[in-house]
């Protein structure tokens, strides 16, 4: 008995160093992405090298190479921590804004969450979404992850209009499938960039105008006009 505590002082200590590995190990991904972040936005994807990121993070190239083997996973962990808000691997649909548009018992109060929970995301996630879909046509790669994230916002609009359906009828001929393309049409990056990059709407203005397209598109009795 004595030689086995022994035996666990030492594994106490050794816990305690992993997780300060752990700690630093995550700072260093945070800084990492947070550089890439910012070069990906403001000078694209291809002109953006890996040393550029390192020395934006204050890290050597390998470290880079070593927490995310390619410049195309800084991209893709960058657009996923955009999209989350945070670094926890924790889908769309199971975080706490989704599921309160999922159990909303008003329907128009359903579709003003949705808007404001795609805003949310928008505001972080809409400068990535457009690097990733500008560089999409001349690299498979990105191709690829630009496809992926539409898929994975289609069916987060087509589980959030089953939601809908189950509370009111949706506007005169429209099936679950065209209502769900319409709020990911309406809720898109590119729809957000024109009008509040672009053509620089406040965020609460875009809000406002969401809502408004997401009831008067799908709701049998739109707002008054």
């Amino acid at each position: 008995m004595r030689a086995e505590s022994q035996k666990r002082k030492p594994a106490v200590g050794n816990e305690g160093a992993t997780d300060g590995r752990a700690a630093r190990s995550r700072a260093t991904r945070a800084r990492i992405v947070a550089a890439a972040t910012g070069l990906f936005t403001d000078h694209g994807y291809t002109a953006t090298s890996i040393g550029a990121i390192a020395a934006a993070a204050g890290v050597g190239e390998q470290t880079v190479y070593y927490a995310f083997k390619t410049k195309k996973a800084v991209l893709a962990v960058a657009l996923d921590q955009a999209v989350a808000g945070d670094d926890q691997p924790v889908p769309t649909l199971e975080r706490s804004w989704a599921k309160a548009v999922i159990d909303e018992p008003d329907p128009r109060r359903q579709l003003a969450l949705q808007a404001a929970g795609a805003g949310d995301i928008l505001g972080r996630a809409a400068p990535l979404l457009d690097v990733v879909r500008s560089a999409a046509p001349t690299d498979p790669d990105l191709k690829r992850l630009w496809h992926t994230n539409l898929e994975q916002r289609l069916t987060v609009q087509r589980t959030f209009t089953e939601a809908l359906v189950r509370k009111t009828a949706l506007r005169g001929g429209l099936t679950p499938s065209t209502a769900a393309d319409l709020a990911l049409a309406t809720l898109s990056p590119e729809t957000y960039t024109l009008l509040v990059t672009e053509r620089h709407w406040p965020h609460e203005e875009w809000l406002a105008w969401a809502e408004h397209a997401l009831a008067s598109q799908l709701l049998p009795t739109g707002p008054a006009a």
